[in-house]
């Protein structure tokens, strides 16, 4: 599998189907992004990143689940209404949660312990949430599973996603570093800010789902042999 091919597929896939993608995901990830900023003025005293991990688990599992599934139907020729893909979204919400927050805890352990072993972690259950919302499995059924379908693709993944977040993080980090300066940005630059982030960090999400595929068919290959 060449990198460049899945990095390419993927971009024409984002770029394709930007307008639905905008509709269906930019108003919840634009409410998350003006919660984060409401909840980071009102703990200014006491900041903690407690408050914005809940705050993410509350939408992003509603504009990634109805992402996941979009890119599902796409992929087999359906074209389903926004408001369809939301309401199964929502669905899916209580064990996408879960599993969300179990992939958070364990990066962040990975973290703590050196930068790499989250980095490790990070890519291994990237596959995760795509296999609890496609397979329906339960959300530590699809960390176990994550891992063993990533388990001898570690550099492909690893350099398609570095590729793709590196600079991300980086306008990220600077993004909080206006946060705490003395000129910080105001409310709706902030806003707009993050959601242009949040909307850019989608395509991450469907290079991800992109690998999936391909690994899933590869899997499944000697089995229809």
């Amino acid at each position: 599998m060449n990198p460049f091919s899945i990095l390419r597929d993927a971009w024409y896939f984002y770029s394709r189907h930007l307008t639905t993608i905008v509709a269906l995901c930019l108003p919840l990830i634009m409410a998350e992004s003006l919660t984060q900023q409401l909840v980071a003025a009102w703990t200014a005293e006491s900041p903690s990143t407690a408050y914005e991990l809940l705050v993410g688990l509350i939408f992003y599992p509603l504009y990634l689940g109805a992402l996941i599934l979009f890119l599902d139907a796409r992929s087999h020729g359906h074209s389903p209404a926004p408001q369809d893909l939301l309401v199964r979204s929502a669905q899916l919400w209580p064990a996408f949660a879960v599993v969300a927050a179990l992939g958070t805890l364990l990066i962040m352990l990975g973290a703590s312990l050196f930068v790499l072993p989250g980095i490790w972690v990070m890519v291994r259950i990237c596959f995760a949430e795509y296999l609890l919302v496609l397979r329906g499995l339960s959300p530590l059924d699809a960390l176990k599973q994550s891992f063993a379908m990533t388990r001898g693709h570690f550099l492909l993944l690893f350099g398609c996603l570095v590729t793709v977040m590196l600079p991300l993080w980086l306008v990220g980090f600077w993004v909080s570093a206006q946060r705490g300066s003395d000129e910080p940005l105001g409310l709706l630059p902030a806003v707009l800010l993050d959601s242009a982030l949040g909307m850019l960090q989608l395509f991450a999400s469907i290079v991800v789902y992109r690998l999936y595929m391909l690994l899933e068919a590869r899997q499944q290959s000697p089995e229809t042999d």
